[in-house]
């Protein structure tokens, strides 16, 4: 058994406390648990133990109708870890909303306090009119679509409304907007609109990979960079988009996109933060987030693969494995008391100089690594919060 496997049996096996309550109520049978447990053990136990955090996570960051921005951890008196919500957000809660829709219904009002998903989602519709971010829009359309929700006439209207042909977007916006058609395909005619947001998004991409900006200027030394989502959120987008009709040239897209980030991962199973968009290569590692190891990254993969492309199923494990045992820290990155998943692994460069001399060096010459800021600002800070579209995409994730 291998020591992430080991690490993991141990915690199921009672290690740690809090767990069992939401596993004993969770359906854990669904095809993506299935085929990594036939592979990995080990890791399938993990996602479990995760789904079962999520569950007891998200309602102490849920009041009154949204989720809180983050949930913040600190060490108490007693050396013990509390926590305390902070903000609201409305993107997190539509992302939420998504995930909750995977649970039973008498589990989905045990987090939203007695409420049901259908009505968060219905409490989203209330809010659409003031939403102004075109990404917020997007996932309440999104969410409204998977519930089969009667708002989601409204939802689509104002989504065209603030996808105006021409507008300011970012990849990830994009990539949100053919999402959430292609998930209201079935229900309503949108073909003209997906057209139009298919095109933005596949004209978007760089030579190998997706930059930041869909169609307007960033400043210069970061225009040919784009994360980790600007990477995984199209290459979702596009298969599903293959799914729900044949499209060979988004399939493809979503295939070569995948084959850069995969051949990028880190030889500890981690999905980079920061890729040059001309060449594929990464122009930073750090932070390696959990949710991008845990939710984002087996999400698209796995999407990529039912929609007839490529079977990632390796890469998804050694992601996952990472977090099982991340090798830039001792500390454990997910716990069930307090229960929460911990955000991410970053250097200690807390003004953030590294990402800024790497997006510029790599502008100027690709692959300009600068090794020294390697040994400067090592990568060995947890960042000790979590944010709810982390659980909730965990949620969708393994649960489709």
């Amino acid at each position: 058994m291998t020591a992430s496997a080991d690490r993991t049996s141990s915690v199921l096996a009672g290690e740690r406390r809090g767990i069992a309550g939401a596993k004993a109520d969770l359906t854990l049978a669904s095809p993506r648990l299935e085929r990594i447990a036939a592979e990995d053990p080990g890791s399938a136990q993990l996602v479990e133990l995760l789904l079962g955090i999520a569950v007891d996570c998200l309602p102490r960051m849920y009041d009154d109708g949204a989720f809180a921005f983050r949930l913040d951890g600190h060490r108490g008196a007693e050396g013990g870890w509390q926590v305390a919500a902070a903000g609201s957000s409305l993107r997190y809660t539509a992302i939420a909303a998504l995930g909750l829709l995977r649970l039973p219904e008498q589990m989905q009002r045990r987090v939203l306090a007695g409420d049901s998903c259908r009505s968060l989602i219905g409490e989203l519709g209330k809010r659409l009119d003031s939403m102004t971010s075109l990404g917020d829009v997007a996932l309440a359309c999104w969410a409204a679509a998977e519930a089969r929700h009667a708002d989601l006439p409204h939802a689509l209207s104002r989504l065209a409304e603030v996808d105006r042909p021409g507008g300011r977007r970012s990849v990830v916006d994009a990539a949100w907007v053919v999402s959430a058609l292609v998930a209201a395909r079935p229900q309503a005619d949108v073909e003209a609109h997906l057209s139009r947001a298919r095109g933005q998004l596949v004209a978007a991409r760089g030579a190998e990979a997706y930059p930041h900006a869909a169609g307007y200027p960033v400043p210069w030394y970061r225009s040919h960079v784009g994360s980790f989502a600007d990477q995984v959120y199209p290459v979702q987008a596009l298969a599903r988009l293959h799914a729900s009709s044949d499209d060979p040239q988004a399939l493809a897209i979503a295939e070569a996109v995948t084959a850069v980030i995969c051949a990028a991962q880190g030889e500890a199973g981690q999905w980079w933060w920061h890729y040059d968009s001309r060449s594929g290569s990464v122009v930073e590692g750090y932070p390696v987030y959990s949710v991008h190891q845990h939710a984002m990254a087996p999400m698209a993969l796995m999407d990529l693969a039912d929609a007839g492309g490529q079977d990632h199923l390796g890469a998804v494990l050694r992601g996952l494995q990472w977090l099982a045992d991340p090798p830039e820290t001792a500390e454990e990155l997910y716990l069930s008391e307090p229960p929460i998943t911990w955000r991410k692994v970053a250097r200690n460069d807390y003004r953030k100089a590294v990402r800024g001399v790497r997006a510029a060096s790599t502008r100027i010459r690709a692959g300009w690594r600068l090794q020294k800021l390697d040994r400067a600002f090592q990568p060995k800070v947890v960042d000790h919060e979590c944010r709810p579209y982390e659980l909730g995409w965990l949620l969708m994730t393994w649960l489709s």
